[in-house]
């Protein structure tokens, strides 16, 4: 097993400086319309960020002389703040979680929107990333897109960085990850030991050929990066997944108990992969101070519910034709 993850990082593991530009436009027209992006950003409350990513993508990535990107979309899943116009004055196409499938009332979580994102979006290929990043760097698009437009046994990319965890004045330079290192990591050493060679397993940034994501189910909240990297091994096999390195992540990072709802997430999505059947209550309890002095406690709902292979449902198959290219 070991020798096979190796030969894996061989083959499969890469720098985005690896692909010049100038390679992957050739490759993108080369490839007609499989080589068309999309690029998806889910985002909530994202205002302070989300312009600076769409600006670098659309001025780089899409006016620029390097037009890589064919769509750019801020899928907003109910900001409360100036996410979406902050988005559409960056020049990105806004679209509403809730005005897509609209007859199926849309529950909490990022894996909801993803799976959404695929009814709204063109791109044979499409690139998720998060809207929180900071100092945002357009190879995070085309780092882990690259590799989808010039090596056609691959079909999702994951990105890979250096991670800080920065609070204030303070940074520690490998610190950030921590429900990665703590529960994703052990996770798949254990029970998905081909998966122990990507080194951001639950990294937000990454890209995959349609044709992969429209088979695959969707976990509705954080645990979507997991299943979808466990159920994308389990369709497509090891030699179709890969991994780019981006550089370094910077991003807003979350308090411990927000952590220790993701890590509960993530771990009742393992736990599905692996038994179907009778499944852990899908309750978390924490704790705060009250008033008092004394701790209270706080429950909260795991995440569990997850959404079918998009190309199941009508709607998607219908727009895309799916229907017709079985019976023609």
């Amino acid at each position: 097993m070991l020798q096979e993850v190796e030969r894996w990082l061989d083959r499969r593991s890469w720098s985005a400086d690896d692909r010049p530009l100038d390679r992957l436009l050739a490759a993108k027209r080369s490839a007609g319309a499989q080589g068309t992006v999309s690029v998806v950003l889910p985002a909530l409350n994202e205002e302070a960020t989300v312009g600076a990513i769409v600006r670098t993508i659309r001025g780089e990535l899409m006016s620029g002389p390097v037009p890589l990107v064919d769509e750019l979309i801020v899928l907003d899943s109910g900001s409360t703040d100036r996410t979406a116009e902050v988005s559409a004055r960056a020049g990105a196409r806004v679209v509403h979680r809730d005005e897509i499938l609209p007859e199926l009332p849309a529950v909490p979580g990022k894996g909801e929107v993803l799976w959404r994102s695929l009814l709204v979006t063109s791109g044979e290929i499409v690139c998720f990333i998060d809207a929180d990043l900071r100092d945002f760097d357009a190879r995070f698009v085309y780092g882990i897109v690259g590799p989808l437009l010039t090596e056609p046994g691959v079909q999702l990319v994951k990105a890979m960085y250096d991670r800080p965890l920065e609070t204030g004045d303070s940074v520690v330079p490998a610190g950030g990850g921590r429900v990665t290192e703590l529960v994703a990591r052990p996770l798949l050493n254990l029970h998905w030991p081909l998966l122990a060679g990507f080194v951001q397993p639950l990294g937000g940034e990454y890209a995959a050929r349609r044709s992969l994501l429209e088979r695959l189910p969707f976990p509705v909240g954080y645990g979507v990066e997991l299943g979808m990297l466990i159920d994308a091994l389990n369709t497509v096999g090891l030699d179709a997944l890969a991994q780019v390195d981006v550089g370094v992540r910077h991003h807003r990072h979350q308090d411990g108990q927000a952590l220790g709802r993701m890590a509960a997430t993530i771990y009742r999505t393992a736990q599905v992969r692996l038994a179907r059947g009778q499944l852990v209550r899908p309750v978390l309890t924490q704790f705060d101070r009250g008033p008092d002095g004394g701790f209270e406690p706080r429950t909260h709902q795991v995440a569990a519910e997850e959404r079918p292979p998009m190309i199941t449902i009508a709607e998607y198959a219908n727009r895309r034709g799916v229907l017709n290219r079985r019976t023609g």
